[in-house]
């Protein structure tokens, strides 16, 4: 890892133009030119081993929007999930555990559908109707993510809260910290982050002593609950989770953009389209019929398989050789490439919500199905753990680590093979996998609802829109009510 330097002195000059902060160049531009990223080969199992770990896996030019150290101090300023490595988590993966029992499906039904379906009702409102979709997606985003995390929309968001949010997702969409735009952006981020904490920190504290309307609706409630504020989930820990959910929910806005693009009129995708109508035009596509899930699950899971936003699990690495002067080595399996790996499926490009009908699962795969693979033991199995807020609520793992949730006998399982890997694979799989496959659904079933007709914007003055990591959009879908 790159470490600034401590004498002001020695810092980089000349290397980038002058608006350039000096500290900026050292803790953001130079980690990224010195950052080795491999290509790990797709993944024969549901499952990656220990030997690739989270700890600190971020791409390193990103520290400094996160840590005033422009490096990662975990202890001392708190932590997420999402960098740490197995053996910081807690006994069998505790730390992810708790960050789940904020997002299992039954929490999803109770309290987060009614604030997804608020953010898309107004997010494809009438009055919004022939207007550019993802401008109006950027302006409401924050209150719908404020609202599912401390409760908090409308005025209840300070706009340095709200500018804190811009600027990180702006960050991330232009990504490459040579760019001015990012540059800006990233001081402002570091600018903001002190107040944006602050202000949290006491709404963590109103969720605790429950003087936040609907408390019990928001995943604070639940980390504090079942984290007891104990060293596997620290209230610096909540704090840190609920500002870099930003970096972990960055890419639903390219992932609403490309379900409902795939659905358009004029650039859509004709086999999707049709079964998505010959799905809504039938039975109740929410009701299961006979596997683990519905045929919207199913038309949901099949539209993260094809879409695939997350383009791989990232992981560091030990290094057995390397340059005094090297950086920061890590290396990122890919999820496109094993969603459509003919290994694992015999209609890769097909699109086949069907698929999972016969496909695994989470509560599927225990020990017994090790022998038929050829393994004698898998470094997980099967350690549940019950919740402390009141419900009758237990998070297992599958024998090859993956977490999911157990509400009142009834399973919430995941598809746990290796052909499905657009929420990462085995201790390392996204926890809020049913949360972003439930906003899916909601999305779609908004859209057949009312009628809505995706096409694209006439206006050639279209808007550039930071949507995920890496990714900037042109502002060019609009809709009308058919």
């Amino acid at each position: 890892m790159i470490e600034p330097p401590s004498n002001e002195k020695d810092l980089a000059k000349g290397l980038m133009p002058p608006n350039f902060p000096a500290d900026y160049v050292e803790g953001a531009v130079k980690p990224h030119f010195v950052n080795n990223i491999a290509v790990g080969e797709p993944l024969m199992l549901p499952m990656i081993d220990l030997a690739y770990s989270k700890e600190a896996a971020v791409n390193p030019h990103v520290w400094g929007m996160l840590y005033d150290s422009w490096t990662p101090s975990l202890e001392e300023d708190g932590a997420t999930v999402f960098i740490q490595g197995y053996e910081n988590r807690g006994e069998n993966n505790a730390r992810k555990k708790i960050y789940y029992s904020a997002m299992t499906r039954d929490l999803c039904d109770k309290y987060y559908a009614d604030k997804l379906q608020r953010f898309f009702d107004t997010l494809l409102a009438p009055e919004a109707e022939g207007k550019p979709l993802m401008s109006r997606y950027l302006e409401n985003y924050p209150d719908m993510y404020w609202d599912l995390h401390v409760a908090a929309t409308g005025e209840d968001v300070p706009d340095e809260v709200r500018q804190f949010g811009y600027s990180f997702n702006t960050v991330l969409g232009y990504w490459y910290p040579t760019s001015d735009i990012v540059c800006e952006n990233y001081m402002k981020v570091r600018e903001l982050r002190a107040p944006l904490k602050e202000w949290l920190d006491e709404r963590v504290q109103d969720i605790m002593d429950e003087k936040v309307e609907g408390f019990e609706g928001t995943f604070v409630h639940y980390w504090v609950k079942n984290g007891e504020l104990g060293e596997n989930f620290r209230r610096k820990d909540i704090v840190f989770e609920c500002f870099h959910n930003f970096l972990a929910l960055s890419q639903w806005g390219n992932l609403f953009y490309q379900v409902l693009l795939r659905l358009s009129k004029d650039r859509g995708d004709q086999a999707i389209r049709e079964s998505f109508d010959k799905m809504m035009s039938g039975e109740d596509p929410d009701a299961k019929d006979g596997g683990a899930f519905s045929p919207l699950d199913r038309f949901a899971m099949e539209l993260m398989r094809v879409i695939a936003p997350n383009g791989g699990s990232y992981s560091t690495l030990q290094s057995q050789q390397r340059l005094l002067t090297s950086g920061y080595n890590a290396i990122s399996h890919p999820h496109p490439q094993v969603n459509r790996d003919e290994k694992h499926w015999s209609d890769p490009d097909a699109f086949n919500p069907d698929r999972y009908k016969q496909a695994a699962t989470s509560h599927e795969n225990d020990e017994s199905k090790l022998a038929g693979l050829g393994l004698n033991k898998c470094p997980f199995h099967a350690a549940p753990m019950k919740v402390k807020d009141g419900r009758d609520t237990e998070l297992t793992e599958s024998v090859f680590g993956t977490v999911y949730g157990i509400t009142d006998g009834t399973p919430a399982p995941v598809c746990d093979t290796a052909g499905y890997g657009s929420f990462g694979f085995g201790y390392r799989r996204c926890p809020g996998e049913l949360l972003t496959i439930d906003a899916v659904k909601l999305l779609l079933k908004t859209v057949h609802r009312e009628g809505l007709v995706f096409e694209e914007n006439p206006s050639s003055d279209r808007q550039k829109i930071p949507a995920a990591p890496r990714v900037v959009l042109d502002d060019d879908l609009v809709f009308h009510r058919g």
